[in-house]
């Protein structure tokens, strides 16, 4: 456990110091741009899942339901892949918690390199325009990906949402600079590599990748505008290109990306897991290591998402191989986290409902990505709905989870407010039993040939006539995992009003933002001299003053 400090920061609250809407814009505080951040990706959040929404209000019954053509319908999904991963997964725990939470878990003032913590804020908001200027000129056809021909070829505004997704490349590879020189440089005396707090293992390993990966695809979206402006035959067999060159730059970029998502949600796991058990986090180092791991892994893998797209078998049996490896740290730290858990004394807050079901949902989405690793299953479900229960396991049960845990977690230090525990619990129990509703029933159709992306599924009943009995449970579902979404913003938004003032360490968290008064100063706490282990909880002690954890006397 650290040490208490000698003296805290007695600045005013970073939400009124300095005061003013000018502040704000031109802020260098991290904490200030952390949190204009979570306004923004929650924006996203909310446009994305309303798109879900009508997709999930189509697919109940076969036939038109509330959309008339197909067109339509493609662009409503496309619509919703691009917002929810451009706008929302990628960015939103490396932009919002680890902006925030990031310099005070070291004792730093701010980031390394505060300006551009703040150009990454306006790129993002930049590359939100475009998206927004996307859907009011109707949209896109061409699925998240932009595979082409599709994308050379449809008459739908595809440029504006390139240019959009390069911009947003900026701003994580701005965040990840930051992160890495800020983890390498500013860490306080006493606390070295295995001393930091597993989220900021996470949130390194996520910088690596950002830095590494994001510029292959901003060139691959450049090279895609530049065929389509210019007519230059890079990607489309129409004008002597090759599309099977854009499916290889961009799954280079894409598969690891999906690591840029999990390994900030994995470091916020750890941190609760560990808390909310009251016992230190099982196997550091084991944790420490396989998020390297898992950056360097996920360089490698890219090419199972082309194992029907003509590569050769061997090529095919090696990405195969590499596959299943990469689950293998996935694995260790879903071990750790239950071996952390065993014999604890678990407390249910909400944070920690909502790590238990990332635990759950994304073990799930691992063991079936098992089977869409595997070349012979991979071919009978490829471009099904079991892909997509898959993905949205892996992303939504993953990502989201760890999100809303972040988020239940961090708020009493972001705005100084306690929320309602029960009702954050009971949101905690909606999302799941929405979740698994909406997606489970996915894998059974997927696996039974009901393709992904169609609108129509009228002709397949012949053969399955269950498949609309699904539909209307994943349906369902859907909603219910929304209302679950609506709870959880009710629940916070209201706490700004009438929720009692939070104590400084409500959680008895050992990390260094909890030493510091709540809502956090606007010069942060600096480290104690003697930096400890922020996972031993052996000198916290709940006060019912307070109603917060101190310092055992």
């Amino acid at each position: 456990m650290n040490k208490p400090l000698q003296s805290k920061s007695t600045t005013g609250s970073y939400l009124i110091d300095p005061p003013g809407l000018k502040s704000w814009l031109f802020t260098l505080d991290h904490k200030r741009i952390g949190l204009m951040f979570l306004v923004l990706v929650s924006m996203a959040l909310a446009l994305g899942a309303f798109f879900a929404l009508l997709i999930r209000t189509e697919l109940t019954l076969p036939g038109p339901t509330i959309v008339s053509e197909p067109s339509t319908y493609n662009r409503l999904f496309t619509l919703h892949g691009a917002v929810m991963i451009f706008l929302f997964v990628i960015p939103v725990i490396p932009a919002t918690f680890g902006n925030f939470a990031l310099p005070m878990m070291l004792g730093a003032r701010d980031v390394a390199f505060p300006r551009l913590n703040l150009a990454s804020l306006y790129f993002y908001v930049i590359g939100l325009v475009f998206f927004l200027l996307v859907l009011i000129f109707g949209g896109i056809d061409t699925g998240w990906t932009f595979y082409p021909p599709y994308s050379t070829s449809t008459v739908t505004p595809v440029i504006l949402a390139v240019v959009g997704a390069f911009i947003l490349g900026f701003s994580s590879i701005f965040t990840g600079i930051n992160f890495l020189v800020t983890i390498h440089t500013m860490r306080p005396t006493g606390m070295g590599w295995f001393r930091m707090p597993l989220f900021l293992w996470g949130l390194y390993g996520t910088a690596v990748i950002q830095v590494l990966a994001t510029p292959v695809l901003a060139i691959t979206l450049l090279l895609l505008a530049a065929e389509r402006l210019l007519g230059i035959g890079i990607f489309d067999p129409k004008m002597g290109g090759d599309p099977i060159l854009f499916q290889h730059f961009f799954w280079f970029y894409s598969h690891p990306a999906v690591y840029i998502m999990i390994l900030p949600a994995m470091g916020v796991i750890s941190e609760v897991v560990s808390v909310f058990s009251r016992k230190h986090i099982f196997g550091y180092k084991f944790i420490a290591y396989s998020s390297l791991a898992i950056a360097l892994l996920g360089f490698l893998v890219w090419g199972h998402h082309m194992f029907t797209s003509g590569q050769s078998q061997l090529v095919g049996m090696i990405f195969s191989a590499l596959t299943f490896t990469v689950a293998i740290p996935s694995a260790i730290k879903v071990f750790n986290w239950l071996a952390t858990m065993y014999k604890g004394s678990i407390g249910l807050a909400p944070p920690m409902c909502f790590a238990l079901n990332f635990i759950f949902l994304f073990g799930i989405g691992g063991l079936t990505g098992l089977f869409l690793g595997s070349l012979a299953t991979d071919i009978h479900v490829h471009d099904t709905s079991f892909v997509v229960a898959h993905f949205h396991y892996t992303m939504a049960g993953g990502v989201l989870m760890a999100f809303l845990a972040g988020l239940y977690y961090w708020w009493p230090k972001m705005t100084g407010r306690m929320y309602n525990l029960v009702w954050g619990q009971v949101s905690a129990w909606m999302i799941l039993i929405g979740f698994n509703l909406t997606y489970f029933p996915q894998f059974i159709i997927g696996s039974r040939g009901m393709p992904r992306r169609y609108y129509d599924y009228t002709r397949l009943l012949e053969v399955n006539p269950e498949f609309t009995f699904y539909q209307i449970i994943s349906t369902v579902g859907g909603f219910t995992l929304v209302g679950g979404l609506v709870l959880v913003a009710f629940i916070l938004l209201r706490s700004l009003f009438v929720g009692a003032k939070a104590p400084d360490n409500p959680w008895g968290s050992g990390t260094l933002e909890w030493q510091c008064n709540s809502p956090a100063p606007h010069e942060n706490t600096p480290a104690p001299d003697d930096v400890g282990d922020c996972y031993d909880y052996n000198d916290l002690e709940f006060d019912e003053q307070t109603k917060g954890y101190v310092m055992k006397q």
